[in-house]
């Protein structure tokens, strides 16, 4: 009597096929945070009054600014170095067009946002220094973390105070300070959150030659050291030498753009520019 064979496996089931190559992005297409610019302006206008005689300090601006690196913002007196500067740091509103910090548009936020974006997300140096006068430099440099209520980095912090030269003057009140001392601390007290950028205004305005070089190179370290993003607005073509890059306004647009400037190809760049 003949047994029926019992029946073999089942074949495998045969795998899915593969997507399309269209559906997969191409790698470079995937956004990469390293590479991509730390603050952008598309679009960017700005205009003041209203009636028959506005004025229009940027005018449809597009510039990107590099993570990691040093950028000097100039341009002839009028020229919209300034109001750039504030509208990407949100202390002036743009009439319209956008700026992008990191992955967010600043352009749309309120007030309290925004606020609360320059205290966890941007540092400053002024012209002036705006130190509190009864506070030593140690607790005008710790200040903005404590009104945050963000713990400080102790390791930070002391590469900091080092990288400026402050050490022996942590104690001492802003009288006992000079300009450029003064400065210094600004300077600690805007890197010490680690912020995505720093922005400088004019921050040798109020040095000597020798203080603002030390200021200069202590922002110019900070890039290079520890990866920060500065920003700096300046009418001094021996500031922007310290720069990696310039970029140069003329009536609220961008009208030139050079990578690591020298003095005198800013003061070339300038001297065209008033012509």
């Amino acid at each position: 009597m003949s047994r029926t064979a019992a029946p073999g496996p089942s074949p495998a089931p045969e795998p899915p096929p593969a997507p399309e190559s269209s559906t997969s992005p191409e790698p470079s297409t995937v956004p990469d945070r390293a590479s991509a610019p730390a603050v952008s302006a598309r679009g960017l206008t700005k205009v003041y009054g209203t009636g028959a005689t506005p004025v229009r300090a940027l005018d449809g601006l597009d510039v990107d600014f590099d993570r990691g690196a040093f950028t000097a913002i100039m341009g002839p007196s009028g020229s919209g170095k300034s109001t750039l500067m504030h509208c990407m740091a949100g202390l002036d509103t743009a009439t319209s067009g956008s700026v992008r910090l990191g992955g967010t548009d600043i352009t749309g936020l309120k007030d309290r946002q925004l606020t609360a974006l320059r205290r966890e997300r941007v540092g400053f140096v002024f012209q002036a220094f705006n130190l509190l006068p009864m506070l030593t430099a140690e607790q005008n440099i710790l200040l903005p973390a404590q009104i945050a209520g963000r713990r400080v980095d102790t390791a930070r912090f002391d590469h900091v105070v080092d990288a400026v030269g402050l050490r022996d003057r942590l104690g001492h009140l802003p009288a006992k300070l000079s300009g450029g001392q003064q400065q210094r601390v600004a300077v600690a007290r805007a890197l010490l959150g680690a912020p995505e950028v720093v922005y400088a205004d004019e921050p040798t305005g109020n040095l000597d030659s020798r203080s603002g070089a030390e200021v200069l190179s202590f922002l110019r370290d900070s890039v290079r050291e520890l990866g920060q993003t500065v920003v700096m607005v300046t009418h001094d073509p021996v500031a922007a030498s310290y720069a990696d890059r310039a970029v140069f306004l003329r009536d609220g647009r961008l009208v030139d753009d050079i990578a690591h400037p020298s003095t005198e190809t800013v003061l070339d760049r300038l001297v065209h520019l008033e012509d």
